[in-house]
């Protein structure tokens, strides 16, 4: 702080009561303390201070304002008493009544010499105090505007996110051209499939590839959307002579125009061959006799034939989708947990012997090839589902134990290597579990008692297990 050259020259003829309307006018408030920081008298000359300053009288200055502040007041206060130190300015807030905002001020603090034989004692001090709450009032607004444009500014790459992603995936081409010049600024991938390396040559406009004739028709169109602004959807034929919809839209970014074009193939053009392979290998696999169904890694049905739903006796394919295939193939859930575990680790499965259960109840035997199909996001799981009802021996339920066993377990046994043995072990104890109890039941014309015999297990365990595993009607025992 830079003084006054010559203050007693300047102001020596001051009193107590000029000096006390200076020190008011000076600051917005004005505190007088005494030796030991205890306010002796207070000045309020800011417009819209509505504090009770009076309150203050005769308590510490410390205690006047908010804890954070106190280390501030004795800084001050020390300040002061060094008569050498210049003064510094410190943002110190007052709580007040009611719940309402502290009332933040700048303070800085004086020494007064005291009078007579003790004059280079330091006395009384003032504290004189500037209002904040303009500019603590600015920094909030300054902080909501910042806030503002950040949450626009994710906002817009959020946007921009969608648009891409929406780009990217659209199954029709579609370019941004220059309005100007025709220029490619931007395709998409299926922009690129239709189109060829045309779009990579340097220079290469719109209508380089279509046919002549079309191409000065879609000159013209071109320069229609650019005056006004809008275009119908035409017919237009490429340079390959395959026939195509395009459509024009006009859009200004940064002062300049540009032209969105959209181009889809016609109802009735020609797919490519290998879209026409694809084409006819979906309508195949949807009138097969077999079943063919398609899901997710965890076994959740995406998609199905119609040979499926006539297995699983449900009536469209949106009962099905959504829906665990074990919910109708399979005994158990061991076996379509052993099914989906094979399909994992080694990727295929071929003539899986098992059973499909129907929606009102009937069962089918069916024989099961699967394959874990790679290369796709998210991965998917396809089932070939044959029903081998019809070509089954006679024997019934005794000559499908004797086969299914072995055929069970060599699934089982591909997993060595490959999966732990205690999953191998569980998941093979609760198969042959299930097939010797099926077994046991058949060769005792389902006389519970003879078969918990043959098994060597009590009538209760036989029940229990038969309830684990869905067998027979529990209802009623055939030997009563």
């Amino acid at each position: 702080m830079k003084a006054f050259d010559a203050p007693a020259h300047a102001l020596g003829d001051l009193d107590a009561t000029a000096a006390a309307a200076i020190i008011a006018a000076a600051a917005d408030i004005a505190l007088i303390l005494d030796d030991d920081g205890v306010i002796v008298d207070v000045a309020c000359s800011g417009e819209g201070l509505d504090v009770d300053c009076r309150a203050w009288i005769g308590k510490p200055w410390a205690q006047t304002v908010t804890a954070e502040s106190r280390p501030k007041v004795e800084a001050l206060l020390a300040e002061s008493a060094a008569a050498r130190t210049a003064p510094k300015w410190r943002h110190i807030n007052h709580p007040q009544a009611g719940g309402a905002p502290d009332l933040p001020l700048m303070y800085t603090a004086v020494a007064l010499p005291r009078g007579g034989a003790r004059a280079a004692a330091v006395g009384r001090r003032v504290a004189f105090a500037r209002d904040l709450r303009a500019n603590v009032a600015l920094q909030q607004r300054l902080v909501k505007a910042q806030q503002t444009m950040e949450r626009d500014y994710w906002r817009l790459r959020h946007m921009e996110t969608r648009y891409r992603l929406l780009f990217q995936v659209a199954s029709e081409a579609v370019l941004i051209l220059d309005a100007s010049t025709l220029r490619l600024e931007e395709a998409n991938p299926a922009a690129s499939r239709l189109f060829g390396d045309a779009l990579r040559r340097s220079g290469w406009t719109l209508p380089e590839s279509f046919e002549p004739e079309t191409a000065a028709t879609l000159q013209a169109t071109l320069a229609a959307v650019r005056a006004t602004g809008r275009g119908d959807q035409q017919r237009a034929r490429l340079a390959d002579g395959r026939e195509v919809l395009v459509s024009l839209s006009l859009f200004r970014q940064e002062k300049t125009s540009h032209f969105l074009v959209r181009v889809s193939p016609t109802a009735n053009a020609g797919a490519a061959p290998e879209d026409e392979g694809h084409l006819m290998l979906a309508r195949l696999m949807e009138v097969a006799p077999d079943a063919f169904v398609i899901t997710d890694a965890d076994g959740r049905v995406l998609s199905a034939n119609r040979a499926f739903l006539d297995l699983a006796q449900l009536n469209s394919e949106e009962q099905a989708r959504g829906q665990l295939l074990g919910t109708w193939l399979g005994r158990t859930g061991v076996e379509m947990s052993v099914l989906i575990t094979t399909l994992r680790s080694s990727g295929v499965v071929r003539l899986f012997a098992t059973q499909l259960r129907g929606a009102v109840g009937s069962t089918v035997e069916v024989e099961v090839s699967a394959v874990a199909v790679e290369g796709v996001d998210p991965p998917c799981l396809g089932f070939v589902i044959r029903d081998v009802g019809l070509r089954l021996p006679a024997g019934g339920a005794e000559g499908r134990a004797a086969r299914e066993l072995p055929r069970s377990v060599g699934q089982m046994t591909e997993l060595v290597g490959r999966v732990p043995l205690k999953e191998i072990v569980r998941d093979t104890t609760d198969l042959i579990e299930q097939l010797c109890i099926e077994a046991a039941l058949q060769l005792t014309n389902d006389n519970r008692a003879s078969a918990a015999e043959m098994l060597g297990l009590s009538r209760q365990s036989l029940y229990v297990k038969m309830r684990r595993y869905e067998l027979g009607d529990l209802t009623s025992d055939s030997e009563e």
